[in-house]
């Protein structure tokens, strides 16, 4: 292939032009703070509020919802803690989450559960990496605060049933379902799926690093996790990034429009992929759901070869992949998303992740592909 190849769109992607001449402005002649009371910052002011407006119309949420975070794991944390810290006066102190879930999550738990004495319940998920509604709905408690799970896993790409995990939480009492959207924004619906909460990161978009939103619903009681000046409704204080909010809402915007077209044309080709993966290297294994999944990503384990060595032999041919999570980079440990699917720890230390951008790939590139994963498995056996 002629020049590097980057599938590792899932750990980040590069700014759009478009993204960048929408926010050149507030990073220039309307640099304002957008709590001052003069023109200038009543410019950066009417920018931000556009770009909520334009962010909760994509989210099916209301522009008042929507609360502006550095990423996608400020955005969980604080739908977590804040949801949860705010119903321990009623005396809700339990959540109910999968063991599947983003670090931010599960570390947002784990806090909860040290210094606060909440209680929570892990809902197991199958091989695939789908959750049962009614498994939820079973560890449902009178005293059950959230309920928090992604829309689409970061490292399998298994698309969960969120419809129904918000009709068990509606018949339950109509407990707060928090969805993290990071992963499937971009490549499946998010309006109308009914969820309290969910949370969305610009960088996975064609936005910078470093902006993140999220949409929480007026009635919900949240608890703000950084004070100060009152800023986002006094729901999350600091001086707002304004250019990164126009950035957000100008590659949400984009992303939604070029969704359904994008969608089918990478999925067509990522299904050559995994095709030709599993034709050319006879260990190969694909992790996740076949068929509910996210259009662009392919995750593979490959028993008997360091999924690393297979990394390393890749990018020597030009392939940049990773092995998961990049939150989870440089650790030794095997995935806790493949453990919780039942794959062996040996095999999930084995496992290689390819994610394709929206404007997919050139030409035969995924039978090329293909034909390079087989060459760098053979090396690293050999």
């Amino acid at each position: 292939m002629s020049g590097p190849l980057y599938l590792d769109h899932a750990a980040t992607s590069p700014v759009r032009a478009e993204v960048l001449e929408a926010m050149a402005p507030y990073l220039t002649r309307a640099f304002g703070n957008p709590s001052s009371h003069h023109t200038v910052g009543e410019t950066a002011a009417a920018g931000l509020e556009d770009a909520r407006a334009r962010i909760a119309r994509v989210l099916g949420m209301r522009t008042g919802d929507v609360v502006f975070t550095a990423g996608g794991t400020e955005a969980n944390n604080l739908a977590v803690k804040g949801i949860v810290l705010a119903a321990l006066s009623p005396g809700r102190r339990h959540v109910v989450t999968t063991p599947i879930e983003h670090e931010s999550i599960l570390e947002s738990v784990h806090h909860l559960e040290r210094f606060h004495g909440v209680e929570s319940t892990l809902v197991p998920v199958d091989g695939t990496g789908r959750v049962d509604p009614s498994d939820i709905a079973a560890a449902i408690r009178p005293d059950t605060a959230l309920i928090a799970v992604g829309h689409a896993n970061n490292e399998i790409g298994t698309v969960q049933d969120i419809a129904g995990i918000v009709a068990a939480a509606a018949g339950s009492g109509r407990i707060p379902v928090h969805v993290d959207a990071v992963q499937s924004a971009g490549w499946l619906p998010l309006a109308g799926l009914g969820a309290d909460a969910v949370a969305i990161a610009g960088h996975k978009l064609g936005a910078p690093k470093g902006i993140g939103a999220l949409a929480v619903r007026g009635r919900v009681p949240l608890e703000p996790l950084v004070h100060g000046g009152g800023q986002e409704r006094g729901r999350r204080s600091g001086t707002e990034n304004v250019a990164g909010a126009v950035a957000l809402a100008t590659a949400l915007e984009l992303a939604e429009a070029e969704r359904a077209a994008a969608s089918a044309q990478v999925g067509a080709q990522c299904a050559r992929l995994i095709a030709g993966i599993l034709a050319a290297v006879p260990s190969a294994r694909l992790t996740g759901d076949p068929v509910r999944r996210l259009p662009g990503t392919a995750s593979f384990t490959f028993s008997e070869v360091s999924g690393e060595a297979v990394l390393l032999e890749l990018e020597r041919r030009g392939v940049v992949s990773s092995s998961g999570s990049a939150c989870a980079a440089g650790s030794d440990e095997p995935s806790h998303v493949l453990l919780a699917c039942g794959v062996a720890p040996a095999v999930a230390q084995t496992s290689v992740r390819f994610t394709l951008g929206r404007t997919g790939l050139p030409g035969d590139a995924p039978e090329r592909l293909a034909a390079l994963v087989a060459d760098a498995v053979a090396a690293v056996r050999s």
